[in-house]
């Protein structure tokens, strides 16, 4: 596993998704500047941990997917349904 490529693909897609841009999010009283939350990816020597979940480890076909994704500049096919504007 390339660590760095990953870090660097992960920086890479961050700016592409808007990172330190904030969304105006519509409140009763008007609006206000809201950042959006950070997806947690924890890489370790023999797999990840993404949010909080389970530990996958670089074996299983669905986290070399993931990692494949990252490092081909796409954001993981996985999680296009649960953030379909990116994250």
């Amino acid at each position: 596993i390339d660590f760095d490529l990953i870090l660097e693909k992960v920086k890479d897609l961050n700016v592409l998704a808007g990172e330190g841009i904030s969304q105006i999010e519509h409140t009763p009283g008007g609006a206000r500047l809201r950042q959006p939350e950070p997806l947690s990816l924890t890489l370790y020597q023999n797999g990840i941990v993404m949010f909080n979940g389970p530990f996958r480890p670089y074996e299983d076909p669905a986290t070399q997917q993931c990692l494949q994704d990252i490092m081909d500049g796409y954001f993981p096919s996985e999680l296009q349904l649960r953030y379909p504007d990116g994250v």
